[in-house]
């Protein structure tokens, strides 16, 4: 079972930044939250930290664990995944689509666009109602 991590980052006004996945991936045109897997050797906070960089342009701070949840999404492959809260390292970065993102952008967690993983939906519910 893989690990995947996801990097949880709001701005000053609460919305959520989701990327939209590429084709050729799981979920392709729908919307989550910056994720990855973790790679071997590599810390849990860091490898969260590398997947903002890499899939919405932007540096983090990684804080503090807001969910773990087995992921069924591919039944025959599920993972744990940890999803951290994140801070702007650059309040005003502007964040860009990376390798495996086609668009980026600041969501209401109460309105997402359509999700490509279910798991994030509770991450989202637990913003909105914060």
């Amino acid at each position: 079972m893989g690990v995947g991590v996801a990097a949880v980052i709001q701005d000053a006004t609460g919305r959520v930044l989701l990327v939209q996945r590429i084709e050729g991936q799981f979920g392709a045109g729908l919307w989550c939250l910056p994720c990855g897997y973790l790679e071997w050797g590599e810390d849990v906070r860091d490898a969260a930290a590398r997947e903002a960089l890499e899939e919405a342009g932007v540096a983090v701070e990684i804080g503090d664990v807001v969910q773990v949840a087995v992921n069924r999404h591919v039944p025959e492959r599920p993972t744990v995944g940890i999803w951290f809260s994140a801070r702007l390292l650059d309040p005003r970065a502007e964040p860009c689509a990376g390798d495996d993102a086609v668009a980026v952008g600041w969501f209401d967690p109460a309105a997402p666009p359509p999700l490509a993983f279910p798991t994030d939906r509770p991450v989202l519910v637990k913003l909105a109602s914060a």
